[in-house]
């Protein structure tokens, strides 16, 4: 019996997904969106567990979404959801990716090879990404005469900057782990040798610190990233005294916060 395209495990407080079709250089298909969408229906619900980490098996971190899986729904008879499952529907990439960001838990996906197209922009929806030295990046949509349209553009402009966005999204270039990290596309960079270790220690400090401070300080980032000096530290004010507040009034705080960042 064949394993199945995504795996799922669990080590204490963190939930772990590895993409698992090293034959087909694990693009992504309906069954692992499918099954990443779940899972982090889980991880969100759960509250033992604090961190998820993402990676995969083989050389190839991802080569992006699977053409061959779209293409094989786009026939007559096929329903819209099987058809455009990468846009609509259960697993959609834009939904499963601002799901990622909202979930108020850290996210680490961990690129041990290449990682191309869709893959690429899931990444950009995590909270920490850690590479091998031997890992790639490119967005290969200008090829086929579009764009990185589930926010890949949107996200890697807002992380890295138009500069290097340019690169990646207007050239299709490739770029190194090394390169990567100079953009500040990457957290850090372990040697090949050292990598899976490397990935667990830092997974399992994050699983150790204070899970509500954990929370607040992913939403608070997400906030302040685009506000003006002044509201920005005003929704510090406010982040920080629900940490200190009894459970009473953290929703009231967390009300005013939420509307404070629909003003944005």
């Amino acid at each position: 019996m064949s394993e199945p395209d995504l795996l799922r495990k669990e080590r204490g407080a963190i939930l772990e997904l590895v993409l698992n079709r090293p034959a087909k250089y694990n693009a992504i298909n309906m069954a692992i969106a499918d099954g990443i969408a779940d899972a982090l229906d889980v991880f969100r619900d759960r509250r033992d567990l604090r961190v998820l980490l993402i990676r995969a098996n083989g050389k190839y971190f991802s080569a992006g979404a699977d053409l061959t899986d779209i293409k094989k729904g786009d026939t007559a008879g096929s329903s819209s959801n099987e058809r455009t499952w990468y846009r609509r529907g259960r697993g959609s990439f834009h939904s499963m990716f601002d799901e990622m960001e909202a979930i108020e838990k850290p996210i680490v996906v961990a690129h041990q090879g290449p990682c191309f197209g869709g893959a690429f922009e899931m990444s950009l929806s995590c909270d920490f990404r850690l590479a091998a030295s031997s890992a790639t990046y490119r967005m290969p949509e200008i090829d086929i005469g579009c764009i990185p349209g589930s926010g890949g553009t949107s996200r890697l402009t807002r992380l890295i900057g138009p500069h290097w966005a340019r690169w990646f999204v207007l050239a299709g270039a490739t770029a190194s782990a090394q390169q990567a990290l100079s953009m500040g596309l990457l957290h850090d960079v372990f040697s090949d040798e050292d990598f899976g270790a490397r990935v667990e220690a830092f997974c399992e400090k994050l699983a150790s610190l204070p899970p509500e401070a954990v929370a607040i300080s992913k939403l608070t980032i997400e906030l302040t990233a685009d506000l003006e000096r002044q509201q920005a530290r005003n929704v510090e004010r406010l982040a920080n005294s629900i940490l200190f507040l009894g459970d009473e009034h953290r929703s009231l705080i967390a009300a005013m916060i939420e509307k404070l960042s629909k003003k944005k």
